[in-house]
């Protein structure tokens, strides 16, 4: 007579955490997962702040527009909002196209804003 299950299935369920942990270990090894370690979660050109709730539209740019150059300190990275990622790609190739810039080259950030530049400064002054 086949016996009845009186309590969870825990040998399913430590699959389940097993496989969720390697899943989370694989994202957290993505220049991605590590540029959001990294960074703080405020697009790079209009400063717009995310949080958990929309976080899927903050984009990592790579600023001399190689997706391997992916160097551990993230100075090839910026965070940029879908829409400014959008621009940034756009500009790039418009240049590339009339000859001003060659793709894959160095390219000065037509950006003047720097939302961080006197960071340092507001968080001495709070202390």
């Amino acid at each position: 007579m086949p016996s009845k299950k009186t309590g969870p299935d825990t040998g399913r369920l430590d699959r389940i955490v097993a496989e969720a942990r390697r899943n989370r270990e694989q994202r957290e090894k993505t220049y991605r997962e590590r540029a959001l370690r990294i960074h703080p979660w405020i697009c790079g050109r209009c400063a717009r702040e995310f949080t958990r709730a929309n976080l899927h539209l903050l984009t990592v740019h790579h600023k001399d527009h190689n997706h391997d150059n992916n160097p551990p300190d993230g100075s090839n990275w910026e965070l940029l909002c879908v829409y400014c990622h959008d621009n940034e790609h756009a500009r790039y190739l418009d240049a590339a196209g009339r000859g001003e810039a060659a793709p894959g080259g160095e390219q000065e950030s037509p950006a003047t804003y720097r939302p961080f530049a006197d960071l340092k400064a507001l968080l001495k002054r709070k202390e």
